[in-house]
């Protein structure tokens, strides 16, 4: 099957994801500075959600790029991500309006973590497909990136019961190592059509 549905349908759920996620922040009530301010936690669960999904797409496109063929079980666990992924605006508006409270804390990192289990099998089930000698297998690598993500999301969801704030730390660490370029996909070259 040819991957250009697969990448087209995908954009336009991220797309929509964004949109929908621009939606849901509140206009200030009044026309001062004071009345922004208190928009703040709601700004910054923006900004940290849309730069999650922007990581998301930016790696995902690196994924698909050397892929040559994509099969049922590349669909679905595109689909998959594409699920997980789909309700970081529902998490998002939570946790920008209860963000001292564990439970939308805990709940926005159980999204995340079950993001990055999705693009972790998105990444095995491309690489199944192409071959473990392809050139998607030498770029991609381990995934060891990925694998420790799934770990700090995993101990997270339980000290964000304990300590919202803390949970939210870990977010914001593993965005900002997430937004670091992989080199191996910037460098590789990419395929022709």
């Amino acid at each position: 099957m040819n991957k250009a549905r697969l990448e087209a349908f995908s954009d336009g759920v991220i797309a929509i994801a964004i949109t929908i996620m621009v939606l849901g922040l509140q206009m200030p009530h009044g026309a001062g500075l004071a009345d922004l301010l208190k928009l703040v936690p709601q700004l910054l669960s923006y900004v940290l959600s849309f730069t999650y999904v922007g990581i998301y797409w930016v790696n995902h496109h690196h994924l698909l790029q050397p892929v040559s063929r994509v099969n049922g079980r590349i669909l679905w666990a595109n689909l998959h991500l594409l699920f997980w992924l789909s309700l970081i605006p529902f998490v998002t508006n939570w946790v920008a309006e209860h963000h001292r409270d564990p439970v939308p804390v805990a709940s926005y990192g159980a999204v995340l973590l079950m993001c990055s289990v999705a693009f972790l099998l998105l990444r095995r089930a491309l690489i199944a497909s192409e071959g473990s000698d392809s050139r998607l297998a030498k770029t991609a690598g381990k995934g060891l990136k990925n694998c420790a993500s799934i770990v700090l999301y995993g101990l997270a969801i339980p000290l964000s019961v304990w300590s919202p704030l803390s949970g939210t730390v870990i977010y914001v660490v593993l965005a900002a190592l997430w937004f670091i370029p992989d080199h191996r996909f910037e460098s590789a070259p990419s395929r022709q059509p």
